[in-house]
This record gives structure tokens, C-alpha cells and sequence, in this order.
């Protein structure tokens, strides 16, 4: 067997058996695998829809250097790959017959990858996401802050909950079914809310947070409905959710932002949030390969 070769199962234990130590040496970078695995761990092969996740490992001299992840929906997530390393990976997926649907990544690993899938196969990758990932430094509260209080959400409001989320969906253009029937199966259902409330016990922003896995906690969404907005909820119940990850034992707390919203971008830059990488989506417009 070659020293240096991607690997592929379907088993996630023998993946997390592997590659655990290399997805937890970079929690804040690995945010979306970390918690994509941990989403299979608790709910079962089937957290991502009927079908199999393949996971795959490259290894160089005994050790993993990088890991891919494909869902049911045959997206990749990938982590941080040289254009060569990413080069290898198309021909590999390409020869197996394991054509991807489109690729999430850190934008010059996306990127790479997207043009290797390209040359080899004739797939026309279409941009269709882009966010910047920030990494809480110092956290900073808001002064003064927002008159009112942070609590976490009760089982009784959760139709106020998907309410918001349902909205805040609309807001950043996904599309997405968020009711009863529908909640439990969409990327919302497994986070922790907190509502920031005013005095009188009115709910007039939210945040939810991602489990703490691999030593990071992902904060998302962050939510204000727009009569409430320009009060500085946003940024106390953000900084309320910053400080809980913490003290639950986050090492690493992110969040993801549009890079064109400079007022979102502005606000969580004051809290002590600093940019760290740029991640891009593609998706492919043709695919040979199945």
C-alpha cells in the first residue's frame, strides 16, 4: 500500500478511530466537519437523510493530513488541501466513480478542488456560498449593553422559535421547510437557543450554538427580528452565548458571517471576534460520474 493515499469507508467509528486527533488539532478550521460527525454520532447514520456518508483520510508518512466528508446529498466538505493534494483527491473520487455534487471548503481548497473536478471531468462548478469564519479572541461585551437579560429557550416557545428561524432562513436566502413535522431534519434542530429579553420578559433577538465537540463551539443563527433591530440585542445575546461556550470549556468559539454585511461583520469585530478564513461553496453543474 502506498505511504501516502486517500482512504474511504463508511464506518464512522474506524473514521473517528483515525482521524479524530487530526480533526480536533484545528477545531476552529474543522467547525464544520467536527460538527457534522458529531451530528452522525448522536442521531445515527441517517442525520443527513437516507443513504451512506463516505469519510475519507489522507495519509502521508503514518499520519492524516487532511479528510473529506460526503453526505447522502454528495456535497464534500473538505479541509485544508494543497492544489496537488486536492488534484489527487478528483482523480481518486473521479476513478472510483464517486462524483460529487458540489464542495464546501476554505476558498482555496474549494477552489482547488472545483477546477481539478473540472479537468477531469468536465463538471462546470457553480459558486453558490461564500462566508468568512471568525474566531472569538478576547470577548469584549457590549457597553453599555441592552437593557434586559439572556435566558435559554424553553420547550414552550419552540413555536416562536421555528418562527424566527423560519425568518432568519428567508433572511439569508435558504431554502428550507421549518415546521413540527420538518424540525427535527434541518440543520437548526440540534443547537442550543437563547433568547435575549427586555425588562418586561419580551423575547427580541436569539442565538443558538452548535454542541461543543473536538474543543469548539459554533455560534449560528444569530437573529433579531427587524422592529427590534438597532437596540444592541444582537450583540448582548451574542456576547451571553460567547461567554456560555466558554465557560462550558470551548476552546475555540466561531461563527460564520456574510463578508458583505459590515454591519454584522463590525458588530461581532467589537465583541472580539477576528476573521480567520474565507469558505467558499460550489455546486457542479454536470456530473459524469454517479
Amino acid at each position: 500500500m502506498r505511504s501516502d493515499a486517500w482512504h474511504l469507508t463508511e464506518d464512522l467509528d474506524d473514521f473517528l478511530a483515525r482521524a479524530w486527533d487530526f480533526l480536533r488539532s484545528r477545531p476552529a478550521l474543522h467547525t464544520t466537519p467536527l460538527t457534522a460527525v458529531e451530528k452522525l454520532r448522536t442521531r445515527g447514520a441517517d442525520a443527513f437523510g437516507p443513504g451512506a456518508t463516505v469519510f475519507g483520510r489522507l495519509e502521508s508518512g503514518g499520519e492524516v493530513r487532511a479528510v473529506f466528508l460526503r453526505p447522502p446529498t454528495r456535497r464534500l466538505t473538505l479541509t485544508f488541501l494543497s492544489p496537488e493534494q486536492a488534484d489527487s483527491l478528483a482523480a481518486h473520487l473521479a476513478g472510483l466513480g464517486r462524483g460529487p455534487s458540489g464542495v464546501l471548503a476554505d476558498q482555496d481548497t474549494a477552489t482547488a478542488f472545483a477546477e481539478a473536478w473540472r479537468r477531469r471531468t468536465g463538471a462546470a462548478p457553480v459558486r453558490v456560498w461564500g462566508a468568512r469564519l471568525h474566531r472569538l479572541g478576547t470577548l469584549t461585551p457590549p457597553e453599555p449593553v441592552a437593557a434586559g437579560r439572556g435566558r435559554v429557550v424553553g420547550e414552550r416557545e419552540h413555536e416562536q422559535l421555528m418562527r424566527w428561524c423560519r425568518e432568519f432562513a428567508a433572511d439569508v436566502g435558504e431554502t428550507v421547510t421549518i415546521d413540527a413535522a420538518s424540525w427535527a431534519n434541518t440543520r437548526f434542530a440540534e443547537k442550543r437557543y437563547t433568547f435575549w429579553e427586555t425588562p418586561d420578559g419580551t423575547p427580541v433577538s436569539m442565538a443558538g450554538s452548535n454542541p461543543l465537540v473536538g474543543g469548539q463551539v459554533r455560534i449560528d443563527p444569530v437573529y433579531t427580528p427587524a422592529r427590534s433591530r438597532g437596540h444592541g440585542y444582537a450583540g448582548a445575546v451574542t456576547a451571553e452565548v460567547s461567554r456560555a461556550a466558554r465557560a462550558a470549556g470551548a476552546a475555540e468559539v466561531v461563527l460564520f458571517t456574510d463578508p458583505a454585511n459590515l454591519t454584522s461583520n463590525a458588530l461581532y469585530r467589537r465583541l472580539g471576534y477576528l476573521p480567520l478564513a474565507d469558505f467558499t461553496g460550489y455546486r457542479f453543474t454536470r456530473e459524469p460520474c454517479r
